[in-house]
């Protein structure tokens, strides 16, 4: 039987967070959101497809810059409101073109940046 993305909690919009990890490393690489349409896409074709709030429209993950996330496997949270996406990432994941969008350490003292840009 088919997975039915209707069966995901979505919040007001329509979207559900979306954690995205190397599916080797385990290192967590963004966070960013789908709504059910972007959810089947990305099951169905096996490129991870979001939503973006800001543009208000699908965003493959590397369409544009070639970092493609090709989906390993996808895992939903015990209350059904918030997914994980396992990926073999190509490239940085970063639009900072960063491995990972979190390359800031923070401590009561300040910032320090613990991940440089990639070559």
């Amino acid at each position: 039987m088919a997975f039915d993305p209707s069966s995901l909690k979505y919040d007001a919009n329509g979207l559900i967070p979306v954690v995205t990890q190397d599916h080797s490393s385990h290192e967590v690489l963004m966070v960013a959101w789908m709504n059910a349409d972007a959810v089947k896409k990305t099951l169905d074709g096996g490129k991870v497809t979001y939503w973006s709030r800001s543009r208000q429209k699908f965003w493959v993950k590397g369409e544009t810059s070639g970092h493609v996330q090709t989906l390993v496997e996808m895992r939903v949270d015990c209350d059904r409101d918030c997914l994980l996406v396992l990926v073999d990432q190509t490239g940085p994941a970063c639009h900072t073109n960063r491995r990972s969008c979190f390359f800031t350490s923070v401590n009561a003292e300040g910032e320090t940046e613990i991940m440089k840009p990639m070559v």
